[in-house]
């Protein structure tokens, strides 16, 4: 968890205890101790049946301690410890052992752990391949992990769909995180996945101001206006296409640029010959991508479906 986030429970122990031990706890996580006036011992340097001896020995002279759980599990100690309490058993006063749960997950507690599994990753002794690659080298894996999502999204109702579509939604998610830590490594101009959260947190609760404001839509229709009047009054530049991807499959970036005739108050009809410049089979393509727009269905996802029905039945 983010440091600070514990119960009160948790913090009136950590506070009541005669000894507390960790190994390695995190700068966030010593300043936060520090403001409630807790001090660990670091046991970083002891191997794990040390460890686990100390806080036996600790309880067993009357004091109260408390091991602060690792990020990774700490791995060996339970069964040290087991091995240290069950000596105790026999000598016939075992100390009491009890497990305090510190804090219960809130949402999106597990990206907080795809941060730093990712950092780990890409920082010194982490992976070697995932320490080499850049924006540039990621793009396929990014433009082929959104294309197994629509994929996923398309074949919901088949057998292990939702699963299917979990996984895939987590590789795509990866492909964000990677990026995020990627930039964070810039020279000049560092951002992180916080400022990746922090601007579209802004940008959703800026073009919301029916529901984090006082302004009030009646209908679809007109939040759909509202929504193009505050892009418009953030990018009052932004002229004729700019900001459809140039990379976008035809057809979808086709819909995208009709679309954006119409929004400018010009006839689309007119603009599929004048950009088919008499080429018939680029005026027919265009024609029945108007027409599509025209019928609320999108040309892209309607031909893939078509194009999935040649396939033969699995």
């Amino acid at each position: 968890m983010a440091a600070g986030l514990l119960s009160a429970s948790a913090w009136q122990r950590l506070q009541a205890a005669d000894v507390l031990l960790a190994v390695a706890p995190e700068p966030e996580w010593l300043e936060a101790f520090e403001i409630v006036g807790v001090e660990p011992r670091d046991v970083a340097d002891l191997p794990v049946g040390q460890r686990a001896g100390l806080l036996v020995e600790e309880a067993a002279a009357g004091r109260e301690v408390v091991w602060w759980g690792s990020p990774d599990g700490d791995p060996g100690l339970t069964d040290a410890l087991a091995e240290h309490l069950s000596r105790r058993a026999v000598a016939g006063y075992p100390p009491e052992v009890e497990v305090i749960t510190a804090s219960h997950d809130v949402p999106g507690a597990r990206l907080i752990d795809l941060v730093r599994v990712m950092d780990v990753l890409r920082s010194p002794g982490g992976c070697p391949w995932d320490a080499e690659q850049t924006h540039e080298s990621l793009l396929p894996f990014l433009l082929e992990e959104a294309h197994e999502v629509i994929e996923a999204v398309e074949h919901l109702d088949g057998p292990g769909g939702r699963d299917h579509l979990q996984e895939e939604l987590g590789d795509l998610l990866l492909q964000v995180a990677f990026h995020a830590r990627v930039a964070e490594e810039h020279t000049g101009e560092p951002f992180d996945i916080d400022d990746v959260a922090a601007g579209i947190v802004a940008k959703l609760v800026r073009r919301h101001p029916h529901v984090f404001g006082d302004a009030q839509v009646d209908s679809v229709a007109e939040q759909e206006a509202a929504w193009e009047q505050l892009k418009a009054q953030e990018k009052p530049t932004r002229a004729g296409f700019e900001g459809i991807p140039t990379t976008l499959p035809a057809l979808a970036r086709a819909q995208k640029m009709l679309g954006r005739v119409v929004k400018a108050g010009d006839d689309p009809a007119l603009a599929v010959p004048a950009a088919a410049q008499g080429d018939e089979v680029a005026e027919a393509l265009l024609a029945a991508v108007l027409a599509a727009r025209e019928a609320g269905v999108d040309a892209e996802a309607t031909l893939r479906a078509a194009l999935s029905r040649l396939e033969p039945p699995t």
